[in-house]
């Protein structure tokens, strides 16, 4: 960088990367020529292009991954290999991979698209094991508050009073979900993981318009699919149809420095 560009670096970016800052158009290329060739390094920009796309570890280490977030992450970065190198856009777009409504990586308040495993059958339930927690031989959250002496778990303080719509109740020695009701925010399933699963039934929502300015705050995304199948065996067609038409609006329909999230807002799509 010393004999391309300014010499700066910067260690700080969000996700991880060394950001060479400051040379001239003309070395662009042949820059990009010997970091790729010569060195075997991926590059993406820092201009009003797509920005390298971030993912959750996925089904690699995640019981509750929905979607094999590595494995369209991947797709997706070669696939744009060109949105990511030649700025083309009114201002930055980005992707982030959430496996599950856990959203590890914060996509729904980080990403122009987010995409965010989930279900569309039933959470799995046994009631053997819900038993178990209400009986205390199994430890809520996997143990994770084990610090202090919370007390005896209490279902219906720690689970059913806390669900966002009331879809559960637990009578009998049983536990029920009104599924219809249930907004997948994943509370019950992380207290009492051995207890209840996400559904068999797996894919992804997707999300648009969030963005984290530093004065504003997060600007949370808006839900644009309830439901997709992530399909690999076509190389994801279906998801990739629908961002190069949420791009050509965009590119047409967008000021410059212009986010997704901030055009919607001015044309009332939120």
């Amino acid at each position: 960088w010393e004999f391309r560009g300014s010499g700066l670096t910067n260690m700080h970016g969000s996700t991880g990367d060394i950001i060479f800052l400051g040379t001239f158009t003309p070395q662009l290329e042949e820059i990009f020529y010997e970091m790729t060739h010569k060195h075997d390094q991926d590059l993406g920009g820092s201009g009003s292009n797509l920005r390298t796309p971030s993912d959750c570890i996925g089904q690699a280490r995640c019981e509750y991954a929905c979607y094999d977030t590595q494995d369209i992450c991947t797709h997706l970065t070669k696939e744009y290999q060109d949105e990511l190198h030649r700025p083309a856009f009114p201002y930055k777009f980005k992707f982030k991979f959430d496996g599950c409504p856990n959203c590890c990586v914060s996509s729904i308040a980080r990403a122009d698209m987010s995409f965010i495993g989930t279900w569309k059958d039933d959470i799995r339930i046994d009631q053997e094991a819900v038993k178990g927690y209400v009986n205390g031989e199994f430890p809520p959250n996997a143990g994770a508050h084990a610090g202090r002496d919370w007390g005896a778990f209490d279902i219906q303080k720690e689970v059913i009073d806390r669900c966002p719509t009331e879809c559960m109740r637990y009578e009998n020695g049983k536990l029920e979900i009104n599924n219809r009701e249930c907004t997948r925010c994943m509370h019950c399933i992380n207290v009492m993981p051995r207890a209840l699963r996400p559904g068999k039934q797996t894919g992804c929502s997707i999300l648009v318009g969030a963005k984290a300015p530093i004065l504003d705050g997060a600007q949370m995304s808006s839900l644009l699919l309830p439901f997709v199948e992530v399909n690999k065996e076509n190389d994801y067609q279906e998801i990739k149809d629908v961002i190069e038409s949420i791009w050509d609006w965009w590119m047409e329909e967008g000021k410059n420095r212009e986010r997704l999230g901030e055009l919607m807002k001015r044309q009332g799509f939120q």
